[in-house]
């Protein structure tokens, strides 16, 4: 069984630093994979014929890739790249890609597949040891909420994407001021271990870094709702999984926090968006 620190974890999500987001994903992103069964830790995208979590997660990785327009894309940076499950998703639609994976977490980057024409870099998202122009599209697949601060990482995408470069962000964000949010989040405010980056913020960044917001998808609905709804069904099959590697306090965390999810996202509180982010024409 995993063992956790309660304190240690309370830590982790309050400070939110590079080395607590690292410390928290290896702690805890197994329990993504137990309840979903796969290697990806993205909330997926959801329709009503959706029948699971691998399913809803590959969907919004093919979204996230269409949005990206990568059929007519050479090479792409996949920031914050997790276990590199949606990068060689992406590579299995687009055979000519070259992707390399950034991430900040060696450990996820230990055992990577054997590909010619996938790399993988050990480095922040805000400072990328990538050349100026090298790339025609950076995506960051549900990670740009851990990246702080988000405009170096938004300007730093400015100066790796070449001329007709595209920017694509899959992020979830709160709808209000931080503090007003902070206050309705409830049990979120501290079990959602990342910024809680406001949409109106994010646009203000993207502008300041140099970019034009070309597309921009409001899908929580989608997403936050249709999980929680699938983890009540089948909760009774999955958390004896989860428990033969967790303690059963955070199992009932993780429940309280899909609950709360399922509520803020009917209330409007939070959402989840797709940015599609271009250069401005001249």
């Amino acid at each position: 069984m995993v063992s956790i620190n309660p304190i240690q974890v309370l830590l982790w999500t309050f400070r939110r630093n590079e080395h607590d987001v690292v410390n928290l994903y290896n702690s805890l992103s197994a329990i993504m994979q137990l309840a979903t069964g796969g290697k990806m830790l993205n909330f997926g995208l959801w329709n009503q014929n959706t029948l699971d979590p691998i399913e809803a997660q590959r969907e919004l990785c093919t979204v996230v890739g269409n949005l990206a327009e990568l059929d007519s894309a050479k090479t792409v940076i996949d920031v914050g790249s997790g276990f590199f499950a949606p990068a060689m998703h992406w590579k299995a639609m687009h055979d000519l890609l070259h992707i390399t994976c950034v991430n900040i977490n060696f450990h996820q980057l230990k055992t990577p597949p054997i590909h010619n024409s996938v790399s993988f870099v050990n480095s922040t998202s805000t400072t990328l040891p990538l050349a100026s122009n090298c790339a025609d599209r950076i995506i960051a697949l549900e990670s740009a909420q851990h990246f702080k601060p988000l405009t170096r990482f938004i300007r730093e995408s400015r100066r790796v994407l070449n001329k007709d470069g595209i920017l694509v962000m899959a992020i979830p964000v709160t709808t209000e001021e931080s503090l007003t949010s902070f206050m309705k989040l409830g049990i979120l405010s501290f079990t959602w271990a990342s910024e809680h980056y406001g949409l109106d913020n994010i646009k203000s960044e993207i502008a300041r870094g140099g970019f034009h917001i070309s597309e921009l998808k409001k899908i929580g609905k989608n997403v936050y709702e249709p999980l929680t709804d699938y983890y009540i069904k089948n909760r009774d099959a999955l958390r004896p999984k989860i428990l033969k590697e967790y303690p059963s306090y955070l199992e009932n965390i993780l429940f309280k926090s899909l609950l709360k999810m399922k509520d803020a996202s009917q209330k409007g509180i939070i959402d989840y968006v797709l940015i599609k982010c271009v250069f401005p024409k001249t």
